[in-house]
């Protein structure tokens, strides 16, 4: 693929990412596992995480800023139509996704052509917060994959893991009540960066080549979340009691 490093995180974006770890720090004690090779944090990469609370996003600025990267975020459209949260969202140059409607096949070319100007991209292959009864990531969607094979960017599973103690499946409902909890216990959050997926060995139509390499990226999201809740492999130590479970997306693991 050849690539331009024309993209530059705008100052508004880079004011932001320096200020999130001042602003979790209140809620959580971050800790950032891994490192992401020098190589990677100057060109395209995607980044491939899972999804257990909704304040994962806010958590993984601040895991992202320390480890020296400013990804463009798939962000679901909503947010973007919110008129001061909506400016911002685009004058920091993220990427907007109409989940559920027609224009939802607009955000693969623009995450394509974002890797193709340099960026990093992050997203989250599940497409909601994971409902897995035991927290463990869901079957993936496979845009991550497309994305990757549309781009030739290499695609970097991270995960996460304690941000749902501190802000629960439920909110915005019951919020205060939650941040209060947060403030005053200030949770353990974990962010691992992991080992770069080899999608080099997958092969046939390119269907199957996207439910192959979305398998595989969901396996290497397992393999850096496994470390980081080693003691609670299982049912998890803080259960979140607003968070649905629903089977119909469970993973085969052992």
């Amino acid at each position: 693929m050849s690539t331009s490093t024309t993209w530059r995180p705008p100052l508004l974006w880079r004011l932001l990412l320096a200020l999130s770890p001042w602003v979790v720090l209140p809620i959580c004690r971050l800790r950032v596992i891994g490192q992401v090779p020098a190589e990677l944090r100057t060109g395209p990469i995607i980044l491939a995480a899972n999804h257990v609370s909704p304040v994962d996003p806010l958590i993984m600025v601040a895991a992202c800023h320390r480890a020296g990267l400013a990804p463009r975020i798939m962000i679901t459209g909503g947010l973007f139509d919110a008129p001061i949260v909506g400016a911002a969202l685009r004058a920091c140059g993220h990427i907007r996704v109409d989940r559920g409607t027609a224009r939802v096949a607009d955000a693969l070319p623009a995450a394509a052509q974002a890797l193709k100007d340099g960026a990093a991209v992050l997203l989250y292959p599940e497409g909601r917060i994971g409902l897995d009864p035991w927290m463990w990531p869901e079957r993936g969607k496979t845009g991550v994959a497309r994305m990757a094979a549309m781009s030739g960017a290499p695609v970097l599973p991270v995960a996460q893991w304690g941000a749902h103690a501190v802000l629960p499946y439920e909110a915005p409902k019951n919020i205060g009540r939650a941040l209060l909890r947060a403030l005053l216990r200030r949770p353990v959050v974990k962010v691992g960066f992991g080992v770069p997926v080899d999608l080099t060995a997958v092969t046939g139509t390119p269907g199957a080549q996207a439910m192959r390499a979305t398998r595989l990226i969901m396996d290497g999201i397992d393999a850096a979340l496994a470390p980081l809740r080693a003691d609670e492999m299982r049912t998890p130590k803080y259960v979140d009691r607003s968070r649905p479970a629903d089977m119909s997306r469970v993973r085969p693991r052992p």
